[in-house]
């Protein structure tokens, strides 16, 4: 499956922006789907996750009540709407796939998803 990830800029504290992730080769039906970030000089992190089956999202404390995951079956495509954006959020933001959705325990961890995009660039100035 190839990830293509897209939509991330510059943007103001305080302002919103949405990253999407498109998936082709396969579709998304039985698998979660992550985003993940990694700002500079810093290790990759989980921000949120969706199971495609039935909607069942996860956040990251960090971005929960800022941040939303969505999916559109028809596109088999995963958003990320980010609202009240904070400098702290700039990152290099990556969409990841677990075909086989991980456990709620290891739905943060890194090593359960397979397939990688490339990565989108979100700075938000201060």
């Amino acid at each position: 499956v190839q990830l293509q990830a897209s939509g991330g800029g510059l943007v103001q504290a305080g302002g919103s922006l949405r990253v999407s992730c498109a998936a082709s080769g396969r579709t998304f039906r039985s698998s979660t789907v992550a985003w993940f970030r990694q700002a500079t000089g810093k290790e990759r992190e989980f921000v949120a996750a969706i199971r495609w089956s039935d909607r069942h999202t996860y956040y990251a404390d960090s971005v929960k009540g800022r941040f939303t995951i969505s999916r559109d079956n028809a596109k088999d495509t995963v958003y990320l709407q980010m609202n009240s954006l904070k400098p702290e959020d700039t990152a290099v933001y990556y969409c990841a796939v677990a075909p086989r959705s991980p456990i709620m325990s290891s739905v943060r961890a890194p090593s359960e998803y397979d397939f990688w995009g490339q990565g989108t660039l979100v700075t938000v100035s201060s």
